[in-house]
């Protein structure tokens, strides 16, 4: 299991905003959770990183880094 946030640079639909916009899990089996940091403060649950990514990338401008 491996924690990460993801930071973004540019916010496209104006809704995240930028910086750090949520932090996440990764498990052994490859799902991933992920909980937004501003409101409504959703959590979603997503098959693989890469689905994380496809969704929420917002074209590159997304970067996920782990923090352990």
């Amino acid at each position: 299991m491996r924690r990460f946030v993801l930071i973004r640079a540019e916010d496209l639909t104006g809704v995240s905003g930028t910086g750090e916009v949520a932090e996440g899990t990764v498990f052994s089996s490859g799902l991933a959770v992920i909980r937004w940091l501003r409101e409504p403060y959703a959590m979603g649950v997503y098959q693989t990183l890469d689905d994380v990514i496809s969704v929420h990338g917002h074209e590159g401008r997304t970067q996920l880094q782990f923090i352990d």
